[in-house]
């Protein structure tokens, strides 16, 4: 058990997860009771299940606690609360060792099939009108995500692009103030209109919007290469092939989780 909970939480995950989240005790202080699982213990099953994409009933018993108290405590944790902070630290973790470059920064969606019922989910139209829910993201040039957000996959993509911007947290650097702007966005033809210009523009972000019946498809992966491979890495986690959670909150924990991973393998590469 030991080596497995340290092949999914490294020991460099493990210490920046400590940041954001305070020690609990492992035993009762009245005693009786059930025996906790400690913090490392449950956050290898969560992330078990989101890169295994098993069910909470088919997590294997070697993590100790029966499969409820984890999807308990995974659910008692909001995204705003915890799930979006290691993200964030892996983050800052990134800015001070200057793994990060805000010369070019990409946004892209990517539409995950499935969730009939619950918020953000809509007809995909792509899919003969199926549900599902659609990722969205901005990576930069290094492809490590940035900003995330979810939404229906009837949601153009254009309306994402102002929340993902205004998304991106105050990121240390590794030397001067923190950052939350990039230098230049790329984006493809279905973020080509004027007022999202006019709104980069105002932001001091040069924008790099390839114009439709204008410039050829053919050219649109010279720099945007990078967040298409950021969504073939989330499709890494099996978890978010499809939408199984009916709350929002929950799948974008998900998302959260495999960004802190794809920045976390960078940090110990």
């Amino acid at each position: 058990m030991t080596d497995l909970v340290e092949r999914l939480v490294p020991d460099e995950l493990w210490v920046l997860f400590q940041r954001v989240v305070p020690p609990t005790e492992v035993r009762r202080p009245q005693g009786g009771g059930r025996r906790r699982a400690g913090d490392r213990e449950t956050l290898a099953a969560i992330i078990f299940v989101a890169a295994s994409g098993c069910t909470w009933r088919q997590l294997p018993p070697v993590f100790g606690p029966a499969w409820p108290a984890v999807y308990r405590r995974f659910a008692l944790c909001s995204w705003a609360r915890v799930w979006a902070r290691p993200h964030r630290v892996v983050l800052d973790e990134l800015g001070i060792r200057g793994e990060l470059d805000w010369s070019r920064c990409a946004i892209a969606p990517s539409v995950c099939p499935g969730g009939k019922r619950g918020p953000l989910t809509g007809p995909n139209p792509t899919d003969r009108g199926k549900s599902g829910s659609k990722i969205h993201l901005i990576t930069d040039r290094n492809g490590l995500p940035l900003s995330l957000g979810i939404s229906g996959a009837n949601m153009h993509d254009s309306l994402g692009l102002e929340p993902l911007v205004r998304g991106i947290p105050p990121i240390r650097s590794r030397r001067g103030p923190r950052r939350r702007r990039p230098a230049k966005l790329h984006a493809d033809k279905g973020y080509d209109y004027n007022h999202l210009r006019r709104w980069l523009r105002k932001r001091g972000i040069l924008h790099r919007i390839a114009r439709k019946d204008i410039e050829s498809s053919t050219r649109l992966g010279r720099h945007r290469w990078v967040v298409k491979r950021t969504v073939s890495w989330l499709a890494g986690c099996r978890r978010l092939h499809r939408r199984y959670e009916r709350k929002a909150e929950h799948f974008l924990a998900f998302v959260g989780v495999a960004s802190a991973l794809i920045g976390c393998r960078r940090l110990i590469r």
